[in-house]
């Protein structure tokens, strides 16, 4: 009887972290061009990402996210997509990417793939049996005739259907001959824009979400979602109207940034489409016991990104949280810093999950937007924040971007400005270059003998994993010892505060009552200051180090009490205190509420 009662527990406690774990999940982006080539041929592949799950195991990453695998001519490197069911040849096979989910499951780790909703590429079935009008597929993509016109000198032409530029700049419409009509594209020529006002297009992707799913995926990323629909022609006489001038100096009719982007981004229709997906993966709760995670894409102002939460009737995504990015620089103050994680969880909804994050493969990375030295800072910071954190391949061992020349560039966004001096305001090839993984040839991402796909970052002999775990004071061990308290109830459950102690103190604690506190110190100044805690008053007087940062003096392992913390210049400590106990913490609440109902009371006295 007890065996069994045990194993009903076992079974009851696994079913809740299966349903659980997403809320406090440790993401690893994973760019699989540049992770690690197992077949020499200077691309990195699925069978190279498999051969280093134990590592990713081993530091303690909860899932891993894929940007694109699917079959693709590459014009965006994947994200041009002609088969969503098939795997690019040069990443593999479909029986490779079932080895990974296989290899995956067995250490722990879940699999979340890059979903891209918005567009195709132009050589995909859909597009072409659309070019040719072939029922259901003659509606899939945004097509639209030209606009007849006469140039100065009298003669006749035609233009495009309106003023709208592309992402990557010029026209955001291409004619095509096969049809006698313009594609619409907000990205390159070749990822025409799908038609989210047809059902046939809906239904298509849900299916494309349920093929995955069937696999075993634990969801989604989903890219440039806020792009899904454009303006709808039957509202504007017929026609898709033009955007306003931004009026940024500058700037010439093909730059994106001429425009306000008005009628092609953060349509109110976009919410329902990110909620049916969030229904189909909902179903699969039940029948794979596992939430499903779907987190959307999109750069716009947190108003809007909220919204992709869901609705008081309608569950819907997490929306990346992109404040770390662009709202914090290798400038700001520890101020500004907690103004910007505290604006985040002011603005979600309650209830909801919140996330962080500090890269991604279309930035440029962390050591390089926010400093070197700041790079223990901010992983922290990222980690021991409530909700779920997204690191980015390498910023684990605080990679930076690496040179890639005009000749070596791929990235259509940078190849578009035709520019070979400034090109590389645009590029993203430079935090794209190959992870280091160790002082060998390539960093020991490839053994080919030829060049690899972008050219591998200069510094690698000296910044790469195999030094740096060599080395107990690096990022990687900080990094490790952080994601290793993570773990801690204080941090999975415990309640948030943040303090900006002066303009370059930060504090962020984590308090649980009847676990051990976990308390983030930052230090943003180049001299050591002596940091005084003794206006937290839950937070017990005896602390441990139990990660401490590169530039640190304060070692692993060292206990010093609240009221006298030394910490050095570009520091980032993690410390333990003591249990929390409950009356401290029930009185504390106590006061808090009593104040807010004062205020409360105060207003509608002064109201009355």
């Amino acid at each position: 009887m007890r065996v069994l009662t045990l194993l009903l527990l076992v079974a009851t406690a696994t079913a809740a972290s299966d349903l659980d774990w997403w809320k406090t999940a440790l993401i690893y982006q994973i760019y699989p061009r540049s992770f690690k080539d197992s077949n020499a041929d200077g691309i990195g592949d699925l069978n190279g990402i498999t051969e280093k799950l134990p590592y990713l195991a081993e530091t303690g990453v909860d899932a891993i996210w894929l940007s694109p695998i699917y079959k693709s001519p590459m014009y965006d490197f994947g994200y041009d997509i002609t088969d969503y069911r098939q795997i690019q040849d040069e990443y593999g096979t479909m029986a490779d990417f079932d080895k990974l989910l296989n290899v995956s499951k067995s250490l722990g780790i879940r699999v979340i793939l890059d979903f891209v909703p918005n567009h195709t590429g132009n050589e995909s079935e859909w597009f072409n049996k659309s070019i040719a009008r072939e029922a259901p597929y003659t509606d899939y993509y945004v097509w639209a005739d030209g606009i007849s016109a006469t140039a100065e000198n009298g003669t006749a032409y035609t233009k495009p259907p309106s003023n709208w530029v592309s992402n990557f700049r010029k026209s955001a419409w291409e004619f095509h001959e096969g049809r006698g009509q313009y594609y619409l594209h907000q990205f390159v020529i070749g990822q025409p824009d799908l038609n989210y006002r047809s059902n046939n297009v809906q239904a298509a992707m849900k299916d494309v979400l349920r093929f995955w799913l069937d696999k075993g995926v634990s969801g989604f990323r989903v890219d440039a979602v806020n792009k899904l629909y454009e303006a709808n022609p039957a509202q504007y006489e017929g026609v898709y109207p033009d955007e306003p001038l931004s009026g940024i100096a500058g700037l010439v009719p093909d730059d994106y940034e001429y425009l306000l982007h008005v009628y092609t981004e953060n349509l109110p229709e976009t919410y329902d489409v990110v909620y049916d997906w969030r229904d189909v993966l909902d179903e699969y709760i039940t029948t794979q016991g596992e939430y499903k995670i779907m987190m959307t894409e999109a750069y716009a102002d947190l108003q809007l990104m909220i919204k992709y939460y869901g609705t008081k009737t309608r569950n819907g995504s997490i929306p990346f949280n992109f404040s770390f990015l662009g709202e914090i620089t290798k400038n700001s103050t520890a101020w500004e810093i907690k103004t910007v994680i505290d604006k985040w969880m002011t603005y979600m909804p309650s209830g909801k999950v919140a996330n962080w994050v500090n890269g991604n493969h279309d930035q440029s990375r962390m050591a390089n937007r926010q400093g070197e030295d700041r790079v223990d800072a901010m992983n922290m910071l990222a980690l021991i924040l409530p909700g779920v954190a997204i690191t980015y391949q390498g910023e684990e061992i605080g990679m930076t971007d690496g040179y890639v020349s005009w000749n070596d560039t791929k990235d259509p966004q940078a190849c578009n400005t035709e520019d070979p001096i400034n090109y590389y305001k645009k590029s993203r090839d430079p935090n794209r270059t190959p992870y280091h993984w160790d002082s060998s040839a390539n960093a020991g991402f490839s053994n080919t003998t030829n060049a690899t796909w972008l050219p591998v970052a200069d510094n690698y002999r000296t910044l790469n994993l195999a030094a740096q775990m060599a080395n107990q004071k690096s990022h990687y061990h900080f990094y490790k010892d952080v994601v290793t308290n993570r773990k801690t109830p204080a941090i999975e459950e415990g309640d948030l505060d943040t303090k900006a102690l002066s303009e370059s103190l930060l504090v962020v604690t984590r308090l649980l009552p009847g676990e051990a506190g976990m308390l983030g110190v930052v230090n943003l100044a180049a001299e050591t200051q002596t940091v005084d805690l003794t206006s937290l008053k839950l937070l017990p007087a005896d602390l441990e180090v139990v990660a401490s940062g590169v530039d640190c003096t304060l070692e692993k392992g060292a206990t010093l009490t609240k009221s006298s913390i030394s910490v050095s210049g570009h520091c980032a400590l993690l410390l333990r205190s003591g249990v929390v106990s409950y009356s401290a913490a029930h009185a504390h609440r106590l006061a808090y509420h009593f104040i807010i109902l004062a205020l409360a009371c105060t207003k509608i006295s002064a109201f009355i």
